[in-house]
């Protein structure tokens, strides 16, 4: 059986990140209008940038979707045709939406418009892509809440539809992104693309006493409530330092908690300096079931991330790219791609709902903000002369640092023996940016990416 190699789709916020995508392996990426996608902060796409964009994409034979995925409050309702034709002159490849009206609107003035149906729009079942399919939607992009074998389903049910999975990125603790929190907090609306991702913000915990005549929850005072702060000093005062004045391992006390409605289902909770999670999701990785996907027929591989790094987007695009090839191919899967995403920062990894796991597993109660696990992205090649390498520094390295060489024709590890200063001097540490430092590399390497392995 000859298998068809799906879309790699890869997110851009800038036209840089659009460029890496396409150098790295990408076949498409998305974009958006900052008033109309849920991505109104670090968006660098204005009319301008999306019309280059476009451009430079069909030049080189890829793909662009314009993101335009809000749920409409009526002030966008009224503006939004007219700010959404300027666009449509561009001719983008498709428009990822989710509200209904605004989808009815563009299709009544551009009839042939390619549709592409957001995850907002929380598909889960092929009776709702056929409804959409009858509405004129060219592609369905699957709630992220579905298993690999329903997803096998709606692509037997719906064999003519284009499906659409993410894969990897950031995941929401809410129901397909529309999380209530922000807004409620700051009336920072998510499905309004100003989510200030209040699930990871530090919270702390009180013990409550219930009024009897109002069944409001009360506050105790500290002292006769609970506090981890107060455990935490308790636990510390019962264990030394180490020999070597760290702090002694159980001095970090960990806390399980237990729904009523599911007893002996003991969850951990454990609170740094930084807070207590237990509402902080981690990031998705399916390279593992690439694979799978391929023999399904997904038509598309979407990866998460408008407002990640450059380096987030090569390096996606380069493993993902990797993954998808070996599975057309019929190679077996290489655990070197795994490995390979350890070295972005992440918040650990899940599979999500596509396969069955612990529910402890989605959650990371640890941390809410991402942790570097295998290297440490620190610089990009600016430029090649002589057998020395120009590298606009991000992050900190040094000599006898081993780095490796991110590259659209393929990564390489070197040992960094000597490095220079634009002057030509030696140096043996290069500081983070907007330090530039020579240093040896076979070339030519223009373009390629610096990681640090830790």
């Amino acid at each position: 059986m000859t298998l068809k190699a799906p879309e790699l789709l890869l997110p851009a916020g800038s036209l840089d990140k659009m460029r890496a995508a396409y150098d790295f392996g990408a076949d498409a990426i998305y974009a958006g209008q900052p008033r109309y996608s849920l991505r109104a902060r670090n968006n660098e796409f204005r009319l301008e940038q999306i019309a280059q964009g476009i451009q430079e994409a069909h030049a080189r034979g890829k793909k662009f979707f314009v993101t335009s995925n809000l749920i409409a409050h009526n002030d966008k309702v009224r503006t939004y045709i007219r700010d959404i034709e300027p666009v449509m002159a561009l001719k983008p490849d498709a428009l990822i939406m989710a509200d209904p009206g605004l989808m009815m609107m563009v299709k009544e003035k551009w009839p042939e418009a390619e549709l592409h149906l957001s995850v907002q729009a929380n598909t889960t079942n092929w009776a709702t892509v056929k409804f959409w399919q009858k509405a004129g939607v060219s592609r369905i992009i699957l709630s992220r809440e579905l298993s690999l074998d329903e997803i096998e389903k709606i692509r037997q049910e719906c064999p003519d539809m284009e499906i659409e999975v993410f894969v990897h990125g950031a995941l929401c603790i809410a129901y397909s992104g529309r999380c209530l929190l922000s807004g409620y907090f700051n009336r920072r609306d998510p499905n309004q693309g100003t989510c200030t991702n209040a699930c990871r913000w530090e919270y702390k915990t009180h013990d409550a006493a219930v009024d009897p005549n109002t069944g409001e929850a009360l506050a105790q005072t500290m002292e006769n409530g609970f506090s981890f702060e107060k455990a935490r000093e308790e636990a510390d005062s019962q264990f030394s330092t180490c020999g070597n004045g760290e702090r002694h391992p159980k001095a970090d006390q960990v806390y399980l908690i237990e729904e009523m409605g599911r007893p002996g289902e003991l969850m951990p909770i454990m609170e740094d300096e930084h807070g207590t999670y237990i509402m902080n999701s981690k990031d998705l990785r399916a390279v593992e079931h690439v694979e799978r996907l391929v023999k399904i027929g997904v038509d598309s591989l979407k990866i998460e991330g408008r407002t990640k790094s450059l380096y987030y987007v090569a390096r996606t695009a380069q493993v993902y790219r990797r993954a998808i090839d070996d599975a057309v191919a019929g190679r077996p899967f290489n655990p070197e791609l795994i490995t390979e995403l350890e070295g972005l920062a992440n918040r650990g990894y899940t599979g999500g709902l596509l396969e069955r796991r612990p529910s402890q597993d989605y959650q990371n109660y640890e941390t809410g903000h991402s942790v570097l696990q295998r290297s440490h992205f620190v610089g990009e090649v600016r430029g090649w002369a002589d057998g020395l390498a120009e590298i606009e520094t991000k992050n900190r390295f040094q000599v006898g640092d081993t780095l490796e060489i991110i590259h659209p024709r393929g990564n390489r590890k070197v040992l960094l023996e000597k490095m220079f200063n634009l002057e030509g001097e030696p140096v043996q540490v290069a500081q983070g940016n907007p330090v530039r430092v020579r240093i040896p590399l076979e070339g030519p390497v223009d373009g390629a990416l610096i990681s640090r392995l830790l």
